[in-house]
C-alpha cells in the first residue's frame, strides 16, 4: 500500500471566496496580504528551480488562522537555470497533467519550456480577480485573448503605479512580463524592510512535488514579542494625481473580431463592424448562449454594442459544426453565396416536418463552378448521402446555380424525431473519387471528410470551399 500523508488544513480554497455569490472584489488593503502570501510561496519554489505550472485559485488555501498556503504541486516542473547542466535528465510530471486554460500563460499553452513568468501570469490573474471579482480576460485562454487583442481594464480601486505593476505581470508576451515574483510584489506595494514570513508551500503528487515538499517543510515566522500578533505593514499611500479623461479606444480590427468568434466553442459565427457596433450571425451552441456570447464580445476593446442573429445548436451537433465551421467562416469572409433551404411547401422559418413528409431542399451554389456534396445527419448517428448517390451521380454545378434536390416520395421523414442537420459542401474538384454508401456512421464519415477538406483547402484555399447548414425539426404524425 502506497500512501502520502499531508497536513490537515482548516479553512477554504481561494476559489470558494472568488466564486461566492455577489463577490465583486475586495479593497487593496485586504487583497495585499493574500497576494503577498501567494507571491512569497511561489518565490520560494522559484528560488529552488521549480515552477508550479498549475497556479489557480483552487490551489491557494486560506486557513482559519489567516495563513495563505499554495498547494498541489502535482505537475510542478523544473525550469532550466543558466548555470545548470543542460544535459541533466529530470522527471517531468508536466507531461502527465493538464493545464487550467484561464490561468495558463500563452507559453504554457504553446508547450514551451516552463519559466517562473508562467506562474507570475497566473498570480496576476488571481490578483485582478481579488480586486474586481472578475477575470482580466473574461476567462478566455491567454491565446484567445492575445488573438483578440484584448486589454484588461484598470480596476477602479487601484492607483496608476500599482496598475502599471499589475498590467506588466498580465502581459501576454513572456518577454514583456515581470521577470520575478519579488519584483512584482515590490512594485505592487509590498512594504520593505523588517523580517517577513516565509509562507508554507504545501501538498502535491509526484517526484518533483515531493522534492518541493522536502525543501519547504519548515516554517519561518516573524520575530514578535510574546503574546503579540504579527501584522502586515500598511501599503504605501497612493500618489494623488488629477484625473485625466480616458483616451478614446479604437474599434477592434476585423482580424481581432474573427479570432474572438472562432474561439467560441461549438459555433460557426461571422461578424461585421459598423464603427464600434458589432453584428454577429451564424450558429451558436445552447451551452454558450446569446447572453454569454454578448458578454464575451463586449469585453473586446472598442466594442460598445453587440447584436446577434444566431441559430441555437444542440450539443450533439458540436462535432459537426466544429468540423465544418472553418470553411463556413472562410466562405462567408470571401463573399458567401452558397445556401440551402427547405423547398416548398415546407419552406419558411421555423418549419416543422412531420412523419411521412417528403424531404426536398433548394440549394444554391457558390460563385464558381463546383461539385456539390449534400449530406443528411440523422439523430440515429448515421449520415445519408443525398448527393451524389447511386440515382444522382452527377453533382457538377455551374456558378450561382439553384436546384431542388429530392422529389415527392424520394426521401420521407421517419424516426427518430427531433432536430437534425443537413450540410452542403461545394468544392472545386470532386470531394471523393468514388461513391460513398447510401448511409454510413456519421462519426467515421466526418473524420474522412475533414481529411479530404484539408487536402482540398491546401490545393485551392479555404475560401474556395463553400459550406452551408440547414437545421430541420421533425415530429411524429398524430394518429
Amino acid at each position: 500500500m502506497v500512501y502520502l500523508t499531508m497536513e490537515y488544513l482548516s479553512g477554504q480554497p481561494l476559489s470558494q471566496l472568488l466564486r461566492a455569490p455577489g463577490f465583486a472584489g475586495k479593497p487593496y488593503a485586504e487583497v495585499m496580504p493574500i497576494v503577498t502570501g501567494m507571491g512569497n510561496a511561489l518565490a520560494y519554489a522559484h528560488e529552488r528551480g521549480f515552477a508550479h505550472c498549475d497556479f489557480k485559485p483552487g490551489n491557494v488555501f486560506l486557513t482559519d488562522a489567516g495563513i495563505v498556503k499554495v498547494i498541489d504541486f502535482g505537475i510542478a516542473r523544473v525550469f532550466q537555470k543558466a548555470e545548470e547542466d543542460v544535459d541533466v535528465t529530470v522527471f517531468d510530471p508536466g507531461t502527465l497533467g493538464a493545464l487550467t486554460p484561464a490561468y495558463a500563460s500563452p507559453e504554457m499553452l504553446e508547450h514551451l519550456d516552463p519559466d517562473p513568468r508562467d506562474d507570475i501570469y497566473a498570480l496576476a490573474c488571481i490578483t485582478y480577480e481579488l480586486l474586481t471579482g472578475r477575470h482580466p480576460y473574461n476567462r478566455l485562454s491567454a491565446l484567445q485573448a492575445r488573438a483578440a487583442g484584448m486589454r484588461p481594464q484598470r480596476p477602479a480601486n487601484l492607483s496608476r503605479a500599482r496598475w502599471r505593476a499589475l498590467s506588466n505581470a498580465l502581459a501576454l508576451e513572456r518577454a514583456a512580463r515581470t521577470p520575478t515574483v519579488g519584483r512584482f510584489l515590490s512594485q505592487f506595494g509590498q512594504a520593505n524592510g523588517g523580517t517577513r514570513r516565509a509562507w508554507l508551500i504545501g501538498g502535491g503528487i509526484g517526484i518533483a512535488a515531493m522534492a518541493v515538499l522536502a525543501l519547504v517543510g519548515v516554517r519561518n515566522w516573524w520575530t514578535v514579542a510574546p503574546g503579540a500578533t504579527p501584522s502586515v505593514a500598511a501599503p504605501p499611500a497612493d500618489i494623488a494625481s488629477a484625473p485625466r479623461p480616458p483616451a478614446p479606444v479604437a474599434a477592434p480590427s476585423a482580424d481581432a473580431v474573427a479570432a474572438a468568434l472562432a474561439a467560441v466553442p461549438c459555433s460557426a459565427l461571422v461578424g461585421s463592424l459598423n464603427a464600434h457596433a458589432l453584428a454577429v450571425q451564424g450558429y451558436l451552441s445552447k451551452t454558450v448562449g446569446p447572453a454569454q456570447l454578448k458578454q464575451t464580445l463586449t469585453a473586446l476593446p472598442g466594442v460598445t454594442e453587440v447584436s446577434l442573429d444566431t441559430q441555437p445548436v444542440e450539443s450533439d451537433k458540436c462535432t459537426l459544426i466544429s468540423a465544418f465551421a472553418p470553411y463556413w467562416r472562410a466562405h462567408r469572409h470571401a463573399g458567401g453565396g452558397a445556401a440551402i433551404r427547405l423547398a416548398a411547401p415546407n419552406a419558411g422559418p421555423g418549419a416543422m416536418l412531420v412523419e411521412g413528409d417528403s424531404l426536398m431542399v433548394d440549394v444554391t451554389t457558390a460563385g464558381a463552378e463546383s461539385f456539390v456534396t449534400l449530406d443528411y445527419y440523422s439523430l440515429d448517428g448515421n449520415v445519408v448521402h443525398l448527393l451524389p448517390n447511386p440515382r444522382a451521380r452527377d453533382n457538377r454545378a455551374p456558378a450561382n446555380y439553384t436546384a431542388t434536390i429530392g422529389s415527392m416520395g424520394e426521401w420521407a421523414i421517419g424516426k427518430p424525431f427531433g432536430t437534425e442537420l443537413l450540410v452542403m459542401v461545394t468544392t472545386p474538384a470532386p470531394l471523393f473519387d468514388t461513391l460513398r454508401p447510401v448511409s454510413e456512421p456519421a462519426d467515421e464519415y466526418v473524420a474522412v471528410v475533414k481529411k479530404q477538406l484539408e487536402q482540398a483547402s491546401a490545393r485551392s484555399g479555404p475560401g474556395k470551399i463553400a459550406v452551408a447548414f440547414l437545421q430541420i425539426s421533425t415530429r411524429p404524425r398524430k394518429h
